[in-house]
């Protein structure tokens, strides 16, 4: 009874008090290439811890971790980089340097390398594995292997999900081409029924009454002009038609 007593106050102070703030690839001079945080922690605090510990380090000493007031610093260099895990002063350091060596092994995997332009270029890569690595604060029980199988069948789901949704890009922009299609196809239409109906009326305009109509206003005219050198003026007249 007192040991599951034990056991849950010590699950219970686990949950509140996290030990793996958070997991780190910098320069040798302090500059952070990629940063997960297990914790809610500014841009501004993350960017200071990293900065603060190479000023921490001994020249030519090969010691693995580095203490300040408020945190411990666990590292491994890694050609000229370092894999740098920030935890609390209460953590266990030997689960911390097991998971360090963990972190040092899928950083050239997900990198493609060591260098800072491998870091920067995969750095989302890594992210996603420092996640199955680390779950709120704490090692997760997950080695390279199932790391590689859980990012694997997360990529296969997201390759998936945006296979669908660029589907549904393709299909509404098919729809939308295709109603394009309509309008266009639509006005035209309108402008041959609007055409054919000008047409119409200049037609009744111009030959509604027909040919025997045109000749008896020719003739009225005619008629009207005949004592005025009507000749004259009925060709003009004509000559307009």
């Amino acid at each position: 009874m007192n040991v599951l007593v034990s056991n849950a106050l010590r699950d219970g102070y686990r949950k509140i008090i996290k030990v793996l703030l958070a997991a780190s690839v910098c320069t040798r001079d302090g500059k952070a290439l990629v940063s997960r945080q297990f914790v809610e922690m500014t841009k501004a605090r993350i960017e200071g811890l990293i900065a603060t510990f190479p000023k921490l380090l001994g020249t030519g000493k090969q010691h693995t971790f580095v203490e300040t007031e408020s945190v411990r610093y666990v590292y491994q260099p890694l050609e000229k980089l370092y894999v740098l895990l920030i935890t609390t002063k209460a953590s266990n350091i030997l689960e911390d340097l097991e998971t360090l060596r963990l972190f040092a092994r899928v950083i050239p995997e997900y990198a493609c390398g060591t260098d800072e332009n491998d870091v920067l270029t995969h750095a989302f890569q890594l992210i996603f594995a420092f996640d199955e690595i680390i779950a709120l604060g704490y090692r997760e029980d997950v080695n390279l292997s199932q790391i590689r199988t859980y990012t694997e069948m997360d990529s296969h789901d997201e390759r998936v999900f945006r296979a669908v949704q660029e589907n549904k890009e393709r299909d509404a922009k098919e729809q939308m081409k295709q109603r394009a299609r309509e309008l266009q196809q639509a006005r035209l239409e309108a402008g041959k029924r609007s055409g054919g109906m000008n047409l119409s009326g200049f037609s009744n305009y111009r030959g509604g009454k027909g040919m025997g109509g045109l000749s008896n206003d020719l003739s009225k005219l005619s008629c009207v002009y005949s004592d005025c050198n009507g000749s004259k003026i009925l060709s003009t007249i004509m000559s307009k038609f």
